[in-house]
């Protein structure tokens, strides 16, 4: 059984060096920001991974890649992550912590939560510190969730919402354009009959042409 105990290290990034045969890795209290893809793909015994304390606000989709089947305690608290791509913790069996972290509580993160096996000691943790409708900001995730609210919703009607204001504004575009032709063409129209009204006439050019001949 390997432990590598990297602890206050002042990491920026997760090292690469790390032995094969790792089974408990603890990184807490660095300065990683990001967990890349495949970071771990080499860890294939991994069962306790620590990234607590650090300042991570981006997870890649494939970061747990290669340590899906045997990883069991994951601790992500005490970072700065806003929300995930609901794959990076596909297949993930870990008992995860994702508390004191700002989350937006909006469609994906409730799809995230769906498939994880949450630490109960810290789930009452993961709070909203933004959310797509602002009463529930300050509130534990699970809290919200467990009333009934279905954040996948707000996510469709905003969209339809948006998808009408885009077809009116070209719906209003078209008719604007519409009536400016109309009015375009019957100023050309209404130019062109007043320069044939202002033409002489044929009877009147016959006249004309009648008198030049008798003078003549």
């Amino acid at each position: 059984m390997t432990v590598v105990q990297c602890m206050s290290r002042n990491l920026e990034k997760i090292p690469s060096d790390l032995p094969r045969d790792t089974v408990v890795l603890l990184l807490a209290s660095n300065q990683i920001t990001h967990i890349p893809n495949h970071a771990f793909r080499e860890l294939h015994y991994l069962q306790e991974l620590d990234l607590s304390n650090n300042d991570i606000e981006t997870v890649d989709v494939g970061a747990f890649q290669g340590v899906s089947d045997s990883l069991l305690v994951l601790d992500l608290s005490n970072n700065r992550i806003q929300s995930v791509p609901k794959e990076a913790f596909a297949r993930l069996r870990a008992k995860i912590s994702l508390s004191n972290n700002p989350w937006h509580c909006e469609c994906t993160l409730q799809e995230v939560l769906r498939e994880l096996r949450l630490d109960p000691e810290t789930v009452n943790e993961v709070i909203c510190h933004t959310a797509q409708q602002e009463e529930y900001a300050g509130k534990p995730v699970i809290q919200v969730l467990d009333s009934g609210i279905n954040f996948c919703n707000f996510h469709h009607k905003t969209t339809d919402v948006a998808m009408f204001v885009t077809m009116f504004g070209w719906f209003t575009m078209v008719i604007a354009y519409v009536i400016y032709y109309v009015r375009h063409n019957q100023e050309d129209a209404r130019r062109h009959l007043e320069y044939l009204k202002s033409l002489p006439s044929s009877s009147q050019i016959s006249k004309e042409f009648d008198t030049i001949s008798t003078v003549l």
